[in-house]
């Protein structure tokens, strides 16, 4: 059994932050690349942040200086912290976990509501 599930979602005004968090299960955690996406209406779901098993990090240009990605192989976690947040920023977020092997695997959560106005 698998589970991705997203907690830290919510309503804030421009300019605040959020911190999300993905807590994994039922995959070993460490050989794992995880990462954040997105969602807003009437668009595309894109890559928000990426963190490697290795802690490689890479963010869309839209996020980064503003967003920062970790993960936490204790506590099985991976984190999006978010800062400086607009309203371009309001979305529906997903945490994914990535095998990268041979075999591909690939795991969603169900998505956390992340509002941006006044």
């Amino acid at each position: 059994q698998v589970q991705l599930v997203e907690s830290g979602g919510g309503s804030v005004q421009p300019g605040g932050s959020l911190r999300l968090s993905c807590a994994v299960s039922g995959i070993t955690f460490s050989l794992y690349h995880m990462g954040w996406y997105r969602q807003a209406p009437g668009k595309q779901r894109e890559l928000v942040a990426r963190i490697t098993r290795l802690s490689n990090r890479n963010y869309a240009d839209s996020v980064k200086g503003r967003f920062t990605i970790s993960r936490d192989t204790a506590k099985r976690t991976v984190l999006l912290q978010m800062n400086s947040l607009k309203p371009e920023d309001t979305a529906v977020y997903y945490c994914n976990a990535e095998s990268g092997d041979y075999v591909d695997r690939n795991y969603w959560g169900q998505g956390t509501q992340v509002t941006v106005s006044s």
